[in-house]
């Protein structure tokens, strides 16, 4: 059971970074390292997608490390 847990948190800290990457892209490289002014905007499309998408797997991978560490 704890091998399926280790490797569930790995495929799921995998997909984290990705999703965390691909948020990244889209943005300023000024506004990314701190310069440039602040935009507030609704998201839309994809880039909503992938804010819930965070949102989700942040959750999964911590009920998972907190579901390993009880086991």
């Amino acid at each position: 059971m704890n091998n399926i847990l280790s490797i569930l948190q790995i495929i799921i800290s995998v997909l984290l970074v990705v999703v965390i990457i691909f948020q990244t892209r889209g943005t300023e490289a000024g506004i990314t390292f701190g310069g440039g002014g602040q935009s507030y905007r609704s998201k839309k499309g994809l880039e909503k997608l992938l804010f819930y998408a965070t949102i989700v797997l942040a959750a999964i991978f911590a009920f998972i490390s907190v579901i390993s560490v009880l086991i």
